[in-house]
């Protein structure tokens, strides 16, 4: 059987800030629609997470093999990104991971590889995730065009709803945007030169060549799902060069996301599949330092996808963010006032030891669970290094079940706003949560409107980041309030 996308996922920010506001606060030339915001406590890591989230739903986390983390924003320079995610997963310590990076063509090469992982036999089913938090220069027009995402793809021969029927690739040295090491913001040279001698060239010959290696036409196929540049404009001029309709061409989702770097074709193809019927024929390419380009062909087993946000969830759930000082506290381009009192990492210095010896209970949010009564605890205290030993209820000893709350929603049943804590979204709120069923715990909340927070109000939970601290990314799990 032919290697293909088993399931699909996505994730798009809850945050949307308009691009307005955007030219509002520097002038210079308007670009209509709004982005996607990652969140102050988001990265590419929190972020491929929840489209892995998405992408997995019920599925047995011990039949994956492998996790293709692609990304151009990876918090870190030297740690794998791949490895932490399979954590949060809570994937089999067995399977292979990797990183793939510098290029937008990131995600497509991650997917390349997992087809040849699968072809080869090395591996049954391999989790490949895409994410971006890219960004431009306060006042510059990627400001203004980056957008945050990301999407996930299961691997396998088995349950196929999409299959890649043939692929080609080409590389060239040329780029035209770049970031060296230390640089914060996106660079890229004259943009004539960028899209005539890069893009439009390598992606167009990418696309055109598997279409002539396989005797078909623009005609043969249902959509045209390929990457775009941040001038939209020259998105759509392609298609119709190799012949396409413009109804047959992908939405970038430009007007409404933003460019999302390496992540921006792979959330088109999810966007493409949610609608996707048997036998629906695509022409998927990515473009960076050369191009990408795939045939798929989607099967009946897209019918039996359901319960998945995607893109148009995802779309559909928003908050505008119309400050635009808070946009850059967000993306920490401003400095704010320091704590009156000690700060967290102050409080709580990194110990890499304890990270190691709790990494399933930050990580991944697992607690026990009673076989005797079925009661569920979580250890909150976990840096208390004391696992829990006796039955919160029936008072068994040494006698539980490992116990995942990630997955489990459950409402609010206290709560506090903290005015005075230092933060990049004051206030701090903090809920105990009780958890459908059973089990108990103090979070921080996030993607919330103070105003709104209330006892008994539905929340679910979401992988964020904490706190940095001695050159390390503190992530630990925040409940929020049940997206749509």
């Amino acid at each position: 059987m032919i290697a293909g996308i088993v399931s699909y996922g996505a994730y798009i920010p809850y945050h949307r800030m308009g691009r307005e506001a955007l030219h509002n606060a520097w002038g210079g030339f308007p670009i209509p629609g709004e982005k996607a915001v990652a969140g102050f406590d988001e990265d590419s890591i929190t972020m491929a997470v929840e489209a892995a989230i998405d992408c997995l739903g019920k599925t047995d986390r011990g039949s994956i093999d492998g996790l293709y983390f692609a990304t151009t924003t990876s918090p870190y320079t030297e740690k794998l990104g791949a490895a932490t995610i399979a954590c949060v997963l809570d994937l089999p310590a067995e399977i292979r991971t990797a990183d793939f990076t510098d290029s937008t063509r990131a995600g497509t090469t991650a997917l390349n590889f997992a087809i040849d992982t699968i072809k080869a036999g090395s591996a049954q089913r391999v989790l490949v995730i895409v994410s971006e938090t890219r960004q431009g220069g306060p006042g510059g027009h990627f400001e203004q065009a980056l957008g945050d995402g990301a999407a996930a793809f299961l691997v396998g021969k088995k349950g196929v709803i999409a299959e890649i029927q043939d692929r080609y690739s080409i590389s060239d040295e040329f780029s035209g945007v770049w970031r060296v090491e230390g640089d914060v913001f996106v660079r890229s040279w004259e943009d004539r030169m960028v899209l005539d001698e890069g893009y439009s060239t390598f992606l167009s010959k990418a696309m055109a060549t598997l279409m002539e290696k396989n005797n078909l036409k623009a005609a043969d196929f249902t959509k045209a799902i390929y990457d775009a540049p941040t001038d939209i404009r020259r998105h759509m001029r392609l298609g119709p060069k190799l012949g396409f309709a413009p109804e047959q061409i992908q939405d970038s989702m430009f007007l409404n996301v933003g460019n999302t770097g390496s992540a921006l074709a792979p959330m088109m193809l999810v966007a493409a599949l949610e609608t996707g019927k048997a036998g629906d024929k695509y022409i998927f390419a990515g473009y960076g330092n050369g191009a990408d380009a795939f045939i798929i062909e989607v099967t009946k087993g897209v019918a039996k996808v359901s319960g998945k946000r995607g893109i148009a969830k995802h779309l559909e759930s928003k908050r505008m963010l119309d400050n635009y000082i808070t946009y850059l506290r967000w993306r920490n381009a401003i400095p704010i006032d320091a704590a009156r009192r000690w700060a967290r990492d102050a409080q709580y210095p990194t110990s890499v030891s304890l990270l190691l010896r709790e990494r399933r209970s930050l990580l991944s949010l697992c607690g026990v669970k009673c076989k005797h009564c079925g009661t569920a605890q979580y250890d909150q205290a976990a840096n208390s290094t004391l696992p829990i030993r006796v039955c919160a209820v029936c008072h068994a000893r040494d006698d539980f079940d490992d116990y995942s709350f990630a997955n489990k929603k459950g409402t609010v049943f206290s709560y506090t706003h903290d005015n005075l804590a230092v933060s990049n979204d004051p206030p701090v709120t903090t809920v105990i949560v009780d958890f459908e069923g059973g089990g108990r715990a103090t979070f921080d909340m996030t993607d919330r409107d103070p105003e709104q927070v209330k006892v008994g109000m539905q929340v679910e939970m979401t992988f964020r980041k904490l706190y940095h601290s001695g050159g390390i990314n503190n992530y630990f799990w925040k409940a929020r309030p049940l997206r749509a």
